[in-house]
């Protein structure tokens, strides 16, 4: 058979966002996908040591940090932290502008103390999957610590969170070459939360290198996401998937929509789209 390559995201695509324990479904759907000689890469924002709770399910390989760390079947292929005079120039200048930041190493993710206070008040508010998912790994403790553990570790992307536009402008400008600032938009509450993804790497990217190093053509390359910071991996993938309960704006971009998470959307779609056999 002519093997096809999935390309999964995490939050709001196999888990609800935050969590780390994908609907039984899904499990038996990549399972049944890879016996069939498919392919099955995980492609996220987390960094890897945020990845660990899911690692006990077979993978075959790995594109954390939205594509600056890429692995397949335990081989590194891809690790590209940001230098570390851009790294001293974007903490400094976020800090500047009250921006919180988090900071995504490879043994886990530093967040500002005022991070998590920010979080715990505001994540209920509005349809926040980013704020919702952060929450729930600072409150549950998955290898994000304080950022006065912090010891200069390599960084390979950083999630912001500010409460006004004015205070990325600065920001923007001076990061904008070396960063993309990927922003789903302010909710109604007024909040702003987003990534600055190295401008090397992106999922779109990262998704290309993998199937040029398995030989595998893009058009048989299938992605699965739900929101902004899937944007690149959609538009390259030979067919994208959205999921129901995705952002309108990714759902403009997919090609197809299927199910949300918890109507076991992963599963009707490997079915749908000849993944898997019944």
């Amino acid at each position: 058979m002519n093997s096809k390559i999935i390309f999964l995201d995490i939050d709001g695509t196999l888990t609800l966002p935050g969590q780390n324990e994908p609907p039984e479904s899904a499990i038996r759907a990549i399972e049944k996908a890879r016996r069939q000689g498919h392919y099955v890469f995980l492609c996220t924002g987390r960094s890897y040591g945020m990845l660990l709770p899911l690692l006990k399910y077979d993978f075959d390989g790995i594109i954390a940090s939205a594509g600056s760390y890429i692995e397949y079947r335990k081989k590194e292929l891809v690790n590209c932290p940001v230098t570390e005079e851009i790294k001293r120039i974007a903490m400094d200048v976020l800090k500047k502008n009250g921006i919180f930041r988090t900071v995504e190493c490879v043994d886990g993710s530093y967040t500002d103390e005022e991070f998590k206070r920010f979080l715990r008040a505001h994540a209920e508010e509005g349809n926040n999957s980013e704020l919702l998912r952060w929450r729930e790994q600072i409150e549950r403790s998955l290898n994000v610590f304080p950022m006065r553990e912090y010891k200069g570790q390599p960084i390979y992307k950083i999630i912001i969170v500010c409460s006004s536009w004015e205070q990325l402008k600065e920001p923007q400008e001076v990061l904008g070459d070396d960063f993309v600032f990927s922003i789903p938009g302010e909710d109604e509450y007024g909040f702003i939360n987003g990534e600055l993804i190295n401008k090397r790497f992106h999922k779109g990217k990262a998704v290309k290198l993998v199937c040029d190093y398995l030989g595998i053509p893009m058009s048989r390359s299938v992605a699965f996401g739900d929101s902004i910071n899937d944007k690149e991996m959609l538009e390259m993938a030979g067919l994208s998937i959205c999921m129901g309960n995705g952002q309108e704006e990714v759902k403009r971009i997919a090609d197809e929509l299927c199910p949300s998470v918890s109507e076991d959307g992963i599963w009707h779609a490997f079915l749908k789209y000849n993944l898997i056999e019944k």
